[in-house]
């Protein structure tokens, strides 16, 4: 998958009442507070991840892999209708002065999700400690979400999988007609672990992700990204994500 650098960055144009998604359909930035967010400064923690492009090749899929396998995401041989968690994207300069660079997109767990904002059953929610998550037993597949995220991370579930073996038993199984994405391995944060995409990319000595808790100032993610140039995708929106990129 390829994308413009321009318009991952919000650099295409200002936006003043919206982005068109669709015809008749526009995302409108966040406003800046919202009665069904969580604040940033909520008690306890506030995940986030930083990844660096200049560790991250092209030909490195090892978080992709390791998503698949520790959330039973499988691959159904049908591209409109796979679950992707996370994706590897190529960002091209239109200007061609820089080389494409290549970088996991996934989820950005933003403190102003528009999915949460549009869900009209409230299944889509924040957490305490920022993740935002899906109630299964509470999303009815309208896929209003899906429309108003602007990365891309949403997927209906259309076929219905069975757990392997060696699933995590926390992981819950999918049925079919449901939203699903990336919960930053939710069910691993609350064993004490990384998220398997980061520990499967330590393990193949990339270490282009580092994962953190935000509310602690002296946390390296939380030193790093105020001591180094960073930047989110698409922060003309408003919507603060949490997924940090290096070299983009």
């Amino acid at each position: 998958m390829t994308m413009d650098r321009r318009s991952v960055l919000g650099l295409g144009g200002a936006i003043a009442a919206g982005v068109a998604l669709a015809p008749g359909l526009r995302l409108i930035a966040a406003p800046e507070t919202s009665p069904g967010s969580v604040a940033a400064s909520t008690p306890g923690k506030r995940w986030a991840m930083l990844i660096d492009t200049s560790r991250c090749s092209s030909d490195c899929s090892a978080c992709v892999s390791a998503c698949r396998t520790e959330n039973n995401v499988p691959l159904f041989g049908d591209p409109e209708r796979d679950i992707h968690w996370i994706r590897k994207v190529e960002l091209r300069d239109q200007s061609q002065r820089k080389a494409p660079v290549s970088l996991p997109v996934l989820c950005n767990h933003c403190e102003q999700p528009p999915c949460v904002h549009v869900c009209p059953t409230e299944a889509s929610f924040i957490r305490h400690d920022g993740l935002v998550l899906i109630d299964k037993h509470r999303c009815i597949g309208c896929r209003y979400c899906i429309i108003a995220c602007p990365y891309k991370a949403r997927s209906l579930v259309f076929y219905k999988t069975k757990p392997p073996k060696d699933t995590n038993p926390n992981v819950p199984i999918r049925a079919a007609g449901v939203v699903e994405k990336c919960t930053f391995c939710a069910h691993r944060l609350d064993e004490g672990k990384l998220p398997a995409c980061v520990e499967a990319c330590a393990k193949a000595d990339k270490g282009a992700m580092l994962f953190g808790d935000l509310n602690d100032p002296k946390s390296e993610i939380s030193q790093r990204l105020l001591k180094e140039k960073s930047q989110t995708i698409r922060p003309d929106l408003g919507l603060k994500p949490h997924v940090h990129y290096q070299g983009i």
